[in-house]
């Protein structure tokens, strides 16, 4: 394979996002993990860290599987799918029995954004230049495959990563 720039483009930039999560997954309370923010003792019902991080861990092996290598070694355990589906909803967890342990949900993230942005960065810009082959609506502004994991990598990441910090915020956590 032919390695390119373009993957090398989307791994560093979609580091950034990683290295920006493991600051925000510092210092989270384990008992609050899967509550929603209660803010002047007002609930919140806002994606809480349990749910953005099993749901992030859903697109690593996507990110593989498209670019036609062995998502295997990043796919999340099978509850994660149910659990944290874009058709999932988000539920409190006050008794932590909905929820993996917060120790598990961090480490398989960390863990299989490592591994997408390690297998990004070897595609090739051919293969970075294909068409995007998943016929949605995104098609329309992510055209090409590279479009399609750098979005995957680094806006849907962050945009995700901004609950996680409003969350930590509104829990009275400082700033990551």
């Amino acid at each position: 394979m032919n390695m390119g720039q373009s993957g090398a483009m989307i791994a560093d930039a979609g580091t950034v996002g990683l290295r920006y999560a493991k600051r925000l997954l510092e210092g989270l309370p384990a008992d609050r993990y899967g509550r929603f923010a209660t803010p002047g003792n007002q609930v919140v019902e806002s994606n809480h860290p349990a749910f953005i991080l099993g749901h992030l861990s859903l697109y690593p092996a996507k990110v593989l599987a498209l670019l036609g290598s062995d998502a295997a070694a990043v796919q999340p355990p099978e509850e994660y799918h149910t659990l944290f589906s874009k058709e999932a909803k988000c539920v409190d967890d006050p008794d932590h029995n909905i929820y993996p342990a917060i120790e598990e949900l961090s480490g398989v993230f960390v863990h299989v954004y490592e591994k997408a942005l390690e297998v990004v960065r070897q595609a090739s810009d051919e293969q970075l230049a294909a068409e995007n082959p998943i016929d949605t609506p995104m098609k329309q502004v992510c055209p090409t495959l590279g479009a399609l994991l750098c979005f995957y990598l680094t806006g849907h990441l962050t945009t995700h990563l901004g609950q996680l910090s409003a969350w930590r915020r509104m829990e009275g956590l400082p700033p990551a």
